[in-house]
């Protein structure tokens, strides 16, 4: 059996720059709806700090196998072709983090 795989990015954004930020995301091609082991995605946006706003992507794998052969797979690469041209949006480089589900609650 599969244990479910969270992968989240943290992204400080520089203020000001928030709706450009949600425009990069919501106009690019994940290329994650034909992935084998993707569940579902969502880009959160945060609290808001003096220096930054907060957002993070949260993307939810049948497994972290799943989640691993997709970073190594060309739609990865080619989701992220082009990631280096918007860093005067950032203050510095996403922070990965990986989650390991050990306990899950469904509805119903």
């Amino acid at each position: 059996m599969s244990v479910p795989f969270i992968a989240m990015n943290r992204f400080r954004i520089v203020p000001g720059a928030e709706a450009a930020f949600e425009e990069v995301w919501a106009s690019r091609d994940s290329h994650l709806r034909e992935v084998p082991g993707f569940v579902s995605f969502h880009l959160l946006r945060g609290a808001a700090a003096e220096d930054h706003m907060l957002y993070a992507s949260h993307t939810v794998w049948r497994s972290r196998a799943d989640f691993e052969a997709w970073t190594e797979s060309e739609a990865f690469r080619a989701a992220h072709r082009g990631a280096g041209g918007n860093r005067a949006l950032y203050l510095g480089p996403p922070q990965f983090e990986g989650f390991d589900s050990v306990q899950e609650l469904l509805p119903g």
